[in-house]
């Protein structure tokens, strides 16, 4: 476990950010954000009152995602394939640990 996962798990776990905070934190334009919204590869994410609102898991996702395409130049759509299945298997490794 890095210090991210640390930094997630323990602050934000009840918390929200919203898009704002969300890009500032994964280093990426909020534009980027609404168009992996729009593309449906942020399933959890969540409008309130024309707010958009993200777990500590949308912001691992997130920065998973951004990862993935900038070091592997991969698509979005594979980004958001390869988040599901690490968080699977971070899934997987809590229930058994």
């Amino acid at each position: 476990m890095d210090d991210d996962d640390i930094l997630i798990g323990s602050l934000l776990e009840e918390s929200w950010l919203t898009l704002e905070q969300l890009a500032a934190a994964c280093t990426v334009e909020p534009a980027w954000l609404i168009r992996h919204i729009e593309e449906g590869l942020f399933p959890h994410a969540e409008c309130v009152a024309g707010t958009w609102r993200f777990t500590g898991a949308s912001l691992l996702r997130a920065r998973r995602m951004r990862q993935l395409e900038r070091d592997f130049d991969a698509v979005p759509e594979l980004a958001a394939l390869v988040a599901d299945m690490l968080e699977e298997i971070d899934s997987l490794r809590s229930r058994s640990g």
